[in-house]
């Protein structure tokens, strides 16, 4: 009888930097950075990002399709800040929409920096999965580059946002 090899795990990455030119007050960076909340709800969409308790959030990733398949990652993102800083980190995750998926993990480590020139930051996103049942005859590598794809579209999403919606915001915050 043929021993049957385990699911190996699809594992992909992606990282993505800022480098955010401010002209305009870029001296009060640092203090607009401890505005966290504020700051994390104009980073992420605000509309699918709820506070659980100060420096703690829930965020519903926006969903998207997989060969026919809808998917929902759910992150819990903490969010610290120290030395003009904001580190925003998870804490937890969960997919929805595959059925059963026991190990599914959403990795997420951003940082954004006040500088004198404007703001800087990295992202790094990366999941580790096995394939759902539906998914299994597809290659593996087909399956990474896809995720590997995903993960990079949802990492310029957030930058351009960031570049729009951050900066409008920080004007906001200056003027208020």
């Amino acid at each position: 009888m043929a021993r049957q090899s385990p699911i190996m795990s699809l594992a992909f990455e992606a990282k993505q930097k800022l480098d955010l030119p401010v002209v305009n007050n870029a001296d009060r960076l640092s203090d607009y950075l401890l505005q966290q909340e504020r700051v994390v709800g104009a980073m992420l969409d605000a509309t699918k990002l709820t506070l659980l308790a100060p420096g703690s959030y829930r965020y519903n990733v926006t969903s998207f399709r997989v060969f026919q398949l809808e998917v929902n990652p759910v992150v819990s993102i903490a969010a610290l800040n120290s030395e003009g800083k904001l580190r925003m980190y998870a804490t937890d995750s969960e997919l929805e929409g595959l059925g059963l998926v026991d190990d599914f993990v959403l990795k997420l480590d951003a940082t954004l920096e006040a500088t004198l020139k404007g703001l800087e930051g990295e992202a790094l996103l990366g999941v580790t999965v096995s394939p759902p049942p539906l998914l299994k005859l597809i290659p593996r590598q087909v399956l990474e580059s896809t995720g590997q794809s995903i993960l990079s579209t949802i990492l310029l999403g957030i930058k351009a946002r960031v570049s729009k919606q951050l900066v409008e915001d920080f004007s906001k915050w200056c003027d208020e």
